[in-house]
């Protein structure tokens, strides 16, 4: 297993319970403190393979590692702890700002001052005025931001992205990649992105995947990858047609 890597798949295949495949045979390494896009046609798998990465889908024994570890044998809610995911729509609580970002601590019987609690919003690129707001008066991407700073408050090594800008505007997501770019820079965070928009990628991603019907069809660092012989589905993604 590589050293240098922070998850690793082996061999990763998972069915449905008619026997339809989902995702078949993947093996990739994935480097620590990069963003990984994740990128191919609608059902191909990306949801999926994210999933099994936190065990929200069961994957087999001895084919998900993190840290060398197989996150099989792990706790699950230690490993969720470790390894955060944020969805396309944001699932916040009833109460304030604060009361969501105090919730995945709180049920370890931890405490955040409001030191750590403002540092968590500059984190998310939230300002420290918000932490009173009642959740449900936000934008989209506030909202957004908040779901992400309360995976943070989880101190996780990898966070899992599942189209988290899809349903918002282009400021907010620009906003969005800033904040993961310099969660990458600053805290080393691994991240996975699933995304449809090239551009994002462009913008943010180290190395890409290409997923097509289940299995990796490329994978490499996003400038060599886009510059270089590719996929045909890569110009498909680049005009817009995934």
């Amino acid at each position: 297993m590589p050293v240098n890597s922070k998850i690793d798949l082996r061999h990763l295949s998972l069915q449905l319970a008619n026997g339809a495949d989902i995702l078949r045979d993947i093996t990739i390494s994935v480097p620590p403190g990069s963003i990984t896009a994740i990128v191919g046609p609608s059902g191909s798998g990306k949801s999926s393979l994210l999933r099994c990465i936190n065990r929200l889908w069961e994957p087999p024994p001895a084919s998900v590692y993190l840290d060398g570890s197989d996150i099989t044998a792990m706790d699950v809610l230690d490993l969720r702890r470790r390894v955060g995911m944020l969805f396309q729509t944001p699932a916040l609580f009833e109460g304030t700002v604060s009361d969501n970002i105090r919730y995945g601590p709180g049920l370890r019987g931890q405490t955040i001052t409001r030191k750590r609690m403002n540092a968590l919003l500059g984190m998310a690129g939230l300002d420290d005025d918000v932490g009173d707001r009642p959740a449900d008066q936000l934008s989209g991407g506030q909202a957004q931001r908040v779901a992400l700073a309360r995976t943070l408050a989880n101190q996780p090594d990898v966070l899992l992205l599942d189209e988290p800008t899809s349903a918002l505007d282009p400021a907010a997501t620009l906003k969005i990649e800033r904040t993961i770019r310099h969660l990458r820079d600053t805290l080393g965070l691994t991240v996975l992105w699933v995304s449809h928009a090239f551009e994002q990628v462009e913008r943010t991603a180290d190395q890409i995947i290409l997923l097509v019907d289940g299995t990796v069809a490329e994978a490499g660092a996003t400038r060599q990858v886009l510059s270089g012989t590719h996929h045909p589905l890569i110009d498909d993604f680049a005009a817009g047609r995934l």
